[in-house]
C-alpha cells in the first residue's frame, strides 16, 4: 500500500474508531453515575478505565442527559470552586438497566458475526 493510501486508511479507522466509541458513551456515563460525581471527576473515572471522553463531548451529553431527566444535577459550592454534580434519577436507573441488556444482547450477536468465517 502506497504511503498516501495507507494515511487515508488510518484516517478513516480513526473515524470510524471514534463512531464506534461514541456510540457506548452514553452508556459509559450512566454507568459511573450511580454515585454523584462532576463532569471533570467523570472524565478522570472514565479514562482511568479505558473510555476517553473529551470534555467538549462529555459536557453537552450530561446536560442532554438531565434534559432527558435520566439525571439529576446539584451544585456544591462549600469548596474552594462550584461544582455541579450529576447523580442518576429513577429514570436513569431503569434505563441504565435497559440499555445494559441491550448492550449484553448487541455484543452477543457481534461476537457471533465476529466469529464467522
Amino acid at each position: 500500500m502506497k504511503e498516501s493510501d495507507q494515511d487515508a486508511f488510518q484516517k478513516n479507522f480513526a473515524n470510524l474508531s471514534l463512531e464506534l466509541r461514541r456510540g457506548t458513551l452514553v452508556l459509559s456515563v450512566l454507568s459511573q453515575l450511580r454515585k454523584p460525581q462532576y463532569g471533570y471527576s467523570l472524565v478522570e473515572e472514565l479514562g482511568a478505565k479505558g473510555i476517553q471522553a473529551e470534555p467538549g463531548t462529555l459536557y453537552p451529553l450530561l446536560r442532554r442527559l438531565e434534559a432527558q431527566q435520566l439525571l439529576d444535577s446539584m451544585w456544591e459550592t462549600s469548596g474552594s470552586k462550584p461544582r455541579k454534580y450529576y447523580v442518576l434519577t429513577d429514570n436513569g436507573r431503569h434505563m441504565l438497566d435497559l440499555l445494559s441488556q441491550e448492550w449484553q444482547t448487541i455484543t452477543k450477536h457481534m461476537i457471533g458475526l465476529l466469529k464467522e468465517e
